[in-house]
This record gives structure tokens, C-alpha cells and sequence, in this order.
């Protein structure tokens, strides 16, 4: 009996494997960076939206923030489900609620819209995230599971580079940049969700579904020494990057007194598109020299931007964006690399939302803060602030991690 209803379900997975698995790992790529590519268009638009409805700069740094709320409750409740009751049904309800906030983001009629559309938008990258990136390499043929690595990495960071300039270009040459990229959005994102509706499922069903709705949040002993020292820098890069895609773009106008929808775009684009890059080259450098460059490229990024600001040079604070790009995709990569060996495999669970917890916090809270104190001593010295700031987190790591060689 057992045999038969076993033959019975394996016949009906076969009848819905309607897609290659080449083809439907392509198709799932396309629907991954959609998730990112919307991320992504909201930092140039963001400006286009506060010259619209004139709302304070407070409110331009919660709407780009409140991605991280909403982030960072799904990966920490959802993040896990896909292991349990498969990957297709989680991908297929994140891109439902990504489609969702994509709707509101084309009907918004103020800023109050647009943060509950970023709320929804973190909601549906933060489930899909982890199912996403497992996926790829499933559906990758055997001889390439590298590319479907590859995929993963890129779909995440390219694609919120690539959605902040094209939405930067939509600016700069369309009246309805709003509209025509959340048009194009929802058009990708449903074709996503037919891709992986008509996909292989690549996760058997197994226990534990509900308890993996419980946020695990623990640093094995083994592993503390390392976390320790690494989650400054970590901190420290998140905040960079939230520097570059909510801070900058409105600096264009503010600071530099550019009205250019294309540069607001380039002002997002620069470090993610730098960091997809060093995250993918630096993949077989020894990750406490990553650690080491990161720390390096931080410190001189930060400086970079400070510099570029003060000095009214745009060039400057680009060339900075992209050292502080350097600096995340290398030692991000570096602390997962040096912290995840020290943890057993029942571990890394708790170890990824302790990394998470600390990323999206500092990826959020912070440039909400900076928002507020734009209104008490103006925007350029609570950019310095901010910046100075991860200065600060850059050499406690630097410290760290030069205790740590010692030891070694």
C-alpha cells in the first residue's frame, strides 16, 4: 500500500514538472531579482515622491527603512518554512505578497502608502530570500551547482543595483516613472510566479513546520570569539548600504544640487553593483584576508563619502559608495565563512538570524535616527554623524580581529 501511494505521488509530481529544470532555474533567477529589482527602483524614487507630496526628510529615511521591519520579521519566522513544507508553496506566497506590494506602490497617493508598501516588500523578500537561494542550486544540473550559487548571489545584490538605475533612467525619461516601473514589476512578477508554480518541487515535505516559525537566535560558544569581532564591520556595512540607497539619492539634490533622476539612480546603483562583483571574486580568498581588505575598504569608503560630501564633489562620494561596495562584499562573506565552520549543522539556524538581527538593524535604525536629526543640525553634519559612526564599528573590528591573529 505504502509503495503505491509512494508511486502515486512521484506520477503526479511528474505530471506538473511542466518546466526543464534548466529552464525553470533561469525563470526562478528572473523572479528572485524581481524581489530585488523592486527593492532597488524605490531609492531613486523615494526623491521623486518627496517633491511630489512634500513630506519631511524624517519620513523619506522611515519609508526607505521600513523595508528592514518588515525583512527581517519574515526571515526570522519564515525563513526556515521552506524546508519543511517545500520550496514552491513559500516562493509562490512570497511572490503573492511582493505582487501586493507592488500594486500599492503603483496606487499610492502619499508617503503613508509607500511605507506600508515597503513593510509588505521586506515581508515577501525576507520569506523568499532563503527558499530562493536553496532552490537555485536544486534546479541547477549536477555539473553546475555553482552557477546556481552564483544566481543567488547575483539576483540579491545585481538586482537592487540594476532597479535603482533603471529606475533612475525611468526618472530622468518618462513623466510617470512611478507608474512605468511598477507596471513592469508586476508584469515580472507574475511571470515569476507561473515559473515556479510550473517548477520541480525540490523539497520533500517533512515535520516541524510550525516549530520552525519559532525565531532561533543563538551564537554557539565556539562561535561567539568570532561573531564578536566580526559584527561591528558587519554593522558597519549594513549601515553603508543603507547609506547608498536611502541616503544618497536624496543628497544628489540636496547637497550637490543636482536635479537628475539618473544620478539619484547611480547614487544606489554604485556600491551594490560593486559588492555583487567583489562578492563573487572573492569567493576563494582566504576569508580572514577578505576580513582584513573589508575592514580596510570601510574605513577608506566611509572616509570617501565624508570627504566627497564636505567637498562638494559627487565624484568623490561615488568613488566612496564604491570602496564602502567593496568593503560589504567582502566582509559579509568573510564573517559567514569565518563564523558558520564553528557552529554544528543543528547551530546555523540560530547563527543566520543572529547575523540577520544584527544587519537589519543597523541596515535600518540608524538612518532612521539620521532622518531625525536632519531637522536639528542639518543634513550634512548628521550625514557625518552617520558615517562617523561606522567608522567607529570599522576599527573596534579592526581591533578584534587583530586579537584574534594574535591568538591564532
Amino acid at each position: 500500500m505504502l509503495t503505491n501511494q509512494l508511486s502515486a505521488t512521484a506520477g503526479a509530481t511528474r505530471a506538473r514538472r511542466t518546466l526543464p529544470a534548466g529552464l525553470a532555474m533561469a525563470g526562478s533567477a528572473v523572479a528572485f531579482t524581481s524581489l530585488y529589482l523592486a527593492a532597488g527602483a524605490l531609492t531613486p524614487l523615494l526623491v521623486v515622491y518627496r517633491q511630489q507630496w512634500a513630506f519631511p526628510p524624517a519620513m523619506l529615511t522611515v519609508a526607505f527603512a521600513a523595508y528592514a521591519i518588515g525583512f527581517l520579521a519574515a526571515v526570522l519566522t519564515l525563513g526556515s518554512l521552506s524546508d519543511h513544507i517545500g520550496r514552491r508553496p513559500v516562493l509562490v506566497g512570497a511572490l503573492a505578497v511582493q505582487l501586493a506590494s507592488n500594486i500599492l506602490f503603483l496606487v499610492a497617493p502619499d508617503i503613508g502608502w509607500v511605507i506600508a508598501g515597503r513593510i509588505v516588500q521586506g515581508i515577501a523578500s525576507g520569506a523568499a530570500t532563503a527558499a530562493f537561494t536553496a532552490a537555485l542550486v536544486e534546479l541547477a544540473p549536477a555539473d553546475k551547482k555553482r552557477l546556481g550559487t552564483i544566481l543567488g548571489s547575483v539576483s540579491l545584490t545585481g538586482g537592487l543595483a540594476a532597479g535603482s538605475l533603471l529606475a533612475g533612467l525611468a526618472i530622468q525619461l518618462t513623466p510617470a516613472a512611478s507608474t512605468v516601473t511598477f507596471v513592469v514589476l508586476i508584469a515580472l512578477t507574475a511571470i515569476g510566479g507561473l515559473v515556479v508554480i510550473f517548477s520541480p518541487e525540490t523539497m520533500r515535505r517533512t515535520p516541524g513546520a510550525l516549530r520552525s516559525l519559532i525565531p532561533r537566535i543563538s551564537i554557539p560558544p565556539a562561535a561567539r570569539r568570532e561573531f564578536v569581532a566580526a559584527a561591528p564591520v558587519v554593522a558597519a556595512v549594513w549601515m553603508l548600504a543603507g547609506l547608498s540607497g536611502g541616503l544618497a539619492p536624496s543628497l544628489v539634490r540636496s547637497v550637490f544640487h543636482l536635479d537628475s533622476g539618473l544620478l539619484n539612480g547611480t547614487a544606489g546603483f554604485v556600491a551594490p553593483a560593486v559588492s555583487a562583483v567583489i562578492g563573487l571574486s572573492f569567493a576563494k580568498v582566504d576569508p580572514r584576508r577578505a576580513m582584513t581588505i573589508g575592514i580596510s575598504a570601510a574605513l577608506v569608503g566611509s572616509v570617501g563619502i565624508i570627504g566627497g560630501v564636505f567637498a562638494g564633489s559627487l565624484v568623490a562620494m561615488f568613488i566612496g559608495q564604491a570602496v564602502a561596495g567593496v568593503a560589504f562584499g567582502a566582509c559579509f562573506t568573510a564573517a559567514l565563512r569565518l563564523i558558520f565552520p564553528l557552529a554544528e549543522a543543528h547551530q546555523r539556524a540560530g547563527v543566520v538570524a543572529a547575523i540577520y538581527v544584527v544587519s537589519y538593524v543597523a541596515f535600518g535604525l540608524p538612518i532612521i535616527i539620521e532622518g531625525q536629526l536632519v531637522g536639528i543640525i542639518g543634513e550634512i553634519p548628521s550625514v557625518v554623524a552617520y558615517t562617523g559612526l561606522t567608522v567607529l564599528l570599522t576599527l573596534i573590528s579592526l581591533i578584534a580581529q587583530a586579537r584574534l591573529k594574535r591568538r591564532a
